[in-house]
Order: structure tokens, then sequence, then C-alpha cells
């Protein structure tokens, strides 16, 4: 808890500023994860060898996915920005876009396993930070 004193008044009001934290990690971590993704989605449009070979996809190839990372990615970046700005707009696009890139990771799998799922873990720990403590409002 914090401790500020407003104008006119000579008692301290206590903020709670639980969360503050989560939301910093948050417009962090989707900074990382859009910046991976759009190295992820270049790769996959380039066709780069360190994907699996041969992978079977639940929907359309490596290189339909890796436009759909690349765009997520994209999308996150700004979103980023949004939410350091405090911007709720920011915040409940951000839980979508994560959502979204949530699903695609998970079918993005079959190119690279572990890759996929580390950035699944990711944004699961965003969405967390963006859902739990993103709509806070802020006293001062």
């Amino acid at each position: 808890m914090a401790q500020q004193t407003y104008a006119g008044s000579d008692r301290p009001t206590y903020v709670d500023d639980r969360g503050g934290g989560w939301i910093t990690f948050a417009g962090v971590m989707i900074l990382i994860v859009a910046i991976l993704n759009i190295i992820d989605g270049i790769a996959a449009i380039s066709k780069s060898s360190f994907f699996v070979g041969g992978a079977k996809y639940i929907v359309s190839d490596l290189k339909t996915w890796g436009w759909i990372v690349l765009i997520v990615g994209v999308v996150e970046l700004f979103v980023a920005f949004g939410i350091w700005a405090g911007n709720q707009l920011a915040r409940w696009t951000g839980i979508v876009v994560v959502s979204l890139n949530v699903i695609a990771q998970l079918m993005f799998i079959p190119a690279y396993p572990f890759w996929a799922l580390a950035i699944f873990t990711l944004d699961i720990l965003v969405l967390y930070g963006l859902a739990a403590y993103g709509g806070r409002p802020s006293l001062g």
C-alpha cells in the first residue's frame, strides 16, 4: 500500500496498488511475445529450416500459420503500448488478441512444439495479469 496525502487534507489516504506489477508484467510480456511472434511468422513465411519438416497441420499449412502469427504479433505490438498508456480499450483488445494467440500457438505446435508451448505459457500469464488486475481504477 502506498501512502498519499491529498491537497486540503491532513490525513493520509492509503491507495491499494496491488496488481500494478502484473499490469507492467503483462505489458512487457505482450511486447516480448509480439516480437517473438513477428520473428516466428517471418521465419514460417520464408519456410525456414528450423521448423519440423513434414508436419501435419489441422488447418492449412506452415505459410498460412506464419501469416496468422505475424499479424497477431503486429497487433500485440500496438496493444502493448496501449496497455502501458493505461488505455482500457487496449486492455480488452489485449485480452482478445492474446486469447487468439493462445489458440494460434496451439495450432502451431506441429511446426515447433516447445517454442509454441513456451509462447502459450507466456500468453496465459499475460491473460491473468490483464484480466485479474487490469480493470482497477487508479486513484490520484
